[in-house]
């Protein structure tokens, strides 16, 4: 996972080149305004020297650049400043300097926007009601060059800095448009006799100029305003983290800023306040709301030795707590940092719109050239002006805002709704790709169970010992186990014990964890090992006193020829049918005991897979544990199709043959050996509970660990990919029927030739729905 916090060097650790290390980050950028302007900003960083990749998001001004050593922030700069753009280079972090970036941008606009419409104003109506008045020919204008060349300047300077490097953008449309429109207008003013020599009436068209500037600016304060406001969900997030926090130093209380926390810092939380930091509880006890990361309402109790979390709420008890995680290695940040990711990435669909936009304009400026000459050949005695609004119109129309804007904005809306939701959505390859899934793959442990496993129960191989969770071990007279001796003259039982708690203890897996915690509370007591061995998927080695002991899956025992007693035998699967996972303990000849772990179904987990099922995808369920206990859990949450006893790379290849087999395929996991398979997968959601590197893996995080989040995040997929699709119709439709109208397909029909005001005032309309149509996604219910 890449931290995405402005201003902080973050690498790629698997990636290097001759150069060295490629570093990945995020900048602000100034000066776009429209689809083009990112095809432009992203072709100019993909072709300077040292950068491996550039992604720029239209919808939040910023792009993503991969670059080694060779280049740096400052050389990216100056190449973007030549074609008229700029990064924002600093130590802010990156949302707060996109949402100033934002708030400015906006400000500037409306100042523009509302000078402009206050001397355009007395221009329109001259140019309506008083259009054969001399001298308002002369007032209107004086007073456009100012709105043209002073409110509008960004225009003209932009297109200006594009057709230097041979490119064009929206401002070129504008540009082109309203210049020839002012250029004209002023010729019909100061030269009239040349038309009146040809028998011609002059027309001026001021008011076409000024009004298309004023709709412009318009339609990109709307579009600054709404674009805004499609980040809430991030803002709120981040407002989850209190700027200020109380550290405790040589028994003195200090306020300090957030940035200033390290860690190993004691921080006191007084009542109400929001835990700015991860930590450990190290004095008190309170009720945390940790709605945010749970979703639960009920407050979690806290006392020392507990984990807190970032922007959780403290609620009535006094914390000290000690600070483990700060800045940008916080849950509360990685969240953050993920939703920044997914804002910023791009859909299958949006690289062929950026495709579309990048060649459209020249396209456009050709179509308006193609009218031009068309009216002048066949037009009548007005070819000269009927052909000049014609291309002017043209050119307003079909200003690609509204195409490069569609997709972008659905998906921020998406995943900031999600985000809401507590699901956690990394990217927007898989936002669009989720309501498309028709094969699901659900791991059991920690997926489908709880994934807390505790021993429910211990048999020795004589009989004895089958006790409840919380009994003691009593040592049977007739025991069948019996060795030539035991350490420090201890009781036979407790001699093993010793050894299965130190083997099960040095053991990652998190079945031995359970023992483990099983045993402490037995008051068993570790003892020194001569030598330990993990071994995969099947368990752990260890030797004491020149005799070797195992401990693990019924495999491991086999591949070891030991040997193995019926009665274990027949326990073994009596618990493995009740969905007990059984684990063994032996020594090098024979079975000693064997412990029976329990997993309780998380209680979504029946109604979550039911409901993957009636919408149409196929529900697999993968486990490494055996085939009973699998076949159990399967049965009880209504999976017919399972595999047990799965390798970390059966679980890849299984994703695999059902792709092969066309299908769209989610993987569902939580811990290091599903990692594998969810890099394969078309959709990977990670449980939020597990493993750091399945959640780096993983393109969807459910926070809360709900299975019924799948489903709702289909969903959402499902919402957003008809919110961009709609999008898309509507920038599309407006191109598809404005165009040929503006060109005066309708003029030999029924007389009507579109005004370039009529024509800039829908261009702006088109990119304000399609803002709008995103940001009814918020209102939705998933």
């Amino acid at each position: 996972m890449y931290h995405q916090s402005f201003g902080v060097e973050t690498t790629s650790p698997n990636t290097t080149q001759a150069n060295g290390k490629l570093h990945k980050k995020t900048f602000p950028v100034t000066g776009m305004t429209c689809a083009a302007c990112a095809s432009s900003v992203e072709t100019i960083l993909q072709y300077t020297d040292g950068v491996k990749s550039a992604a720029v998001n239209f919808a939040t001004n910023t792009v993503q650049v991969e670059y080694d050593e060779s280049t740096s922030p400052e050389k990216l700069n100056e190449a973007l400043t030549d074609i008229g753009y700029g990064l924002v280079i600093g130590s802010k972090d990156i949302q707060e300097t996109v949402q100033e970036e934002q708030e400015k941008k906006y400000q500037s606009v409306k100042k523009q926007t509302m000078g402009a419409a206050l001397l355009t104003l007395p221009v329109f109506v001259l140019g309506m009601f008083f259009m054969d008045w001399v001298p308002g020919r002369w007032i209107s204008m004086i007073l456009s060059i100012p709105v043209l060349f002073f409110f509008g300047k960004n225009f003209y300077l932009n297109a200006w800095k594009q057709a230097r490097h041979g490119k064009a953008n929206m401002d070129t449309l504008v540009a082109l448009s309203t210049g020839i429109a002012f250029i004209f207008s002023v010729f019909n003013t100061l030269f009239p006799e040349f038309w009146y020599q040809r028998g011609i009436h002059p027309h001026v068209y001021f008011e076409a100029a000024t009004v298309i500037i004023v709709f412009i600016s318009f339609g990109k304060m709307l579009e600054e305003k709404a674009i805004s406001q499609t980040g809430t969900a991030l803002k709120k997030l981040i407002g989850l983290q209190p700027k200020t926090l109380t550290r405790i130093q040589n028994g003195k209380t200090q306020e300090i800023k957030i940035e200033e926390v390290k860690v190993g810092d004691r921080i006191l939380i007084k009542p109400g306040e929001k835990i700015p930091v991860d930590g450990k509880v190290l004095e008190g006890s309170s009720y945390l709301d940790e709605s945010m990361i749970s979703g639960e309402p009920v407050p979690v109790e806290k006392k020392t030795g507990d984990s807190v979390f970032a922007g959780t709420i403290n609620q009535k008890g006094s914390l000290e707590i000690e600070a483990e995680k700060v800045g940008a290695s916080t849950l509360l940040s990685q969240i953050v940092q993920r939703v920044q990711e997914a804002q910023g990435s791009k859909a299958p669909v949006q690289k062929l719109v950026d495709k579309i936009a990048g060649i459209f304009v020249p396209v456009v400026i050709g179509i308006a050239m193609l009218t031009f000459g068309i009216w002048m050949i066949w037009g009548d005695e007005n070819a000269v002006s009927h052909a000049l609004l014609a291309a002017v119109s043209v050119l307003v129309i079909a200003c690609p805002c509204a195409l490069g804007l569609a997709t972008p904005t659905a998906i921020m809306v998406g995943v900031g709704k999600g985000a809401e939701n507590n699901i956690l959505i990394r990217d927007a390859e898989s936002l669009e790709l989720g309501h498309k899934v028709n094969a699901i793959i659900l791991d059991k442990t920690g997926t489908i169970t709880e994934g807390k496993p505790t021993v429910g129960s211990l048999k020795w191989a004589d009989g004895s010992g089958q006790l409840a969770v919380g009994s003691h071990y009593e040592v049977s007279s007739k025991q069948s186990i019996v060795s030539s001796g035991s350490a420090n003259h201890l009781p036979l039982t407790t001699h093993y014990l010793q050894i299965l708690y130190t083997l099960e203890s040095k053991s990652e897996h998190p079945l031995a964890e359970a023992v483990v915690r099983h045993l402490k509370e037995e008051n068993v007591e570790a003892t020194s090992l001569d030598h330990f061995e993990s071994i995969t998927a099947r368990g752990v080695k260890g030797c004491k006193d020149g005799k070797s002991f195992f401990a693990g899956n019924l495999k491991l025992l086999q591949e070891n020829g030991i040997s193995i007693p019926v009665n274990l035998e027949e326990t073994s699967n009596n618990w493995s049918s009740q969905a007990q996972t059984v684990i063994w303990f032996a020594d090098q000849e024979n079975a000693l005991a064997i412990l029976g772990i329990q997993d309780q179904l998380k209680p979504s987990s029946k109604s979550a897979i039911s409901k993957l099922q009636k919408s149409g995808v196929e529900v697999y369920m993968l486990t490494g544990d055996n085939q009973q206990t699998a076949a159990a859990v399967a049965k009880e949450v209504g999976i017919s199709d399972f595999r047990a006893e799965v390798m970390p790379s059966d679980k890849s290849e299984f994703v695999k043959r059902l792709q092969e087999q066309g299908k769209v395929v989610a993987m569902v996991g939580d811990g290091i050996n599903d990692s594998e398979a969810l890099a394969q997968a078309d959709v990977s959601i990670a449980m939020g509970h597990g493993s750091d590197i399945a959640m780096d893996v993983a393109k969807i995080t459910l926070i809360t660990s709900d299975l019924e989040k799948i489903p709702q995040a289909f969903h959402l997929s499902h919402l957003t990919v008809n919110g961009i699709k709609q999008n898309l119709f509507w920038a599309f439709i407006y191109n598809l029927i404005g165009i040929p109208i503006a060109a005066g397909v309708l003029y030999p029909i029924n007389g009507f030739l579109l005004d370039p005001m009529i024509a800039g005032g829908a261009m702006a309309f088109s990119s304000v729905s399609v803002v709008l149509n995103s940001l009814r996604l918020k209102n939705s219910k998933i």
